[in-house]
């Protein structure tokens, strides 16, 4: 199994960044409304929701947005799943801390996620929720999954710190793992992703990022014959 523990640091007022990419995870401000706004609303969520609907995720990080996404599939009465592809794990201790903040937020679920942590990846079984986290280099784990996402959430670290996150390739890969009609969203606007993952088989967007972010990008698979 190749992959590395996350490199962090703290910040003051509890947010952890990454040393590797010299980035934060979240904003502890309005980590949670940024998550709901960009990833949640920007692929339909929750008003596509479903028994079984299935988020793939670049980037697992903290957690939060597994969180975001299983209490609002909770709320609609669905059981789902998630799969999160993640190079640098967090332990279970770096996840409890950077997790803390939000803890009031999702009663239960935040303390059942830091419980069943999946430290260098694996599977989390919960009421409601069938989740795995595939640790390692998503160019090398991707191609090898079977799965297929109905939304992705693409939230590696910043495409300028973190570039092989965001490569033509590993776009094709995400849109390859992509159910018909399924979605992508992602905070970031920059031209060559959005290139990226046009190039792939998306329509794509740009639409209001949240807080001071101007923009975002989300898409759905097209059914046209270019695929």
């Amino acid at each position: 199994m190749h992959h590395h523990p996350a490199q962090l640091a703290w910040r003051d007022n509890g947010t952890p960044v990454s040393t590797r990419f010299d980035d934060p995870y979240f904003s502890l401000e309005n980590g949670l409304a940024e998550t709901r706004h960009t990833f949640l609303a920007g692929n339909g969520l929750p008003g596509r929701l479903c028994e079984g609907f299935h988020v793939g995720e670049l980037g697992f990080g903290t957690g939060l947005n597994l969180l975001a996404f299983w209490q609002a599939a909770r709320e609609a009465g669905v059981a789902v799943r998630y799969t999160g592809f993640e190079g640098f794990p967090m332990s279970a201790a770096e996840a409890a801390r950077a997790l803390e903040p939000f803890a009031p937020a999702f009663p239960e679920l935040a303390e059942a996620l830091v419980a069943g942590w999946p430290e260098a990846g694996g599977r989390f079984s919960a009421p409601g929720l069938e989740a795995e986290v595939i640790a390692g280099d998503a160019r090398t784990t991707l191609p090898d999954w079977t799965g297929r996402a109905d939304a992705w959430f693409l939230d590696g670290f910043s495409p300028a710190k973190n570039p092989e996150l965001w490569e033509p390739e590993l776009m094709a890969e995400v849109a390859r793992h992509t159910a018909p009609g399924g979605t992508f969203a992602t905070y970031t606007a920059a031209g060559h992703v959005r290139r990226a993952l046009e190039a792939a088989g998306f329509d794509v967007a740009r639409a209001p990022g949240y807080g001071r972010k101007r923009h975002m990008s989300r898409g759905t698979l097209s059914t046209g014959p270019h695929r």
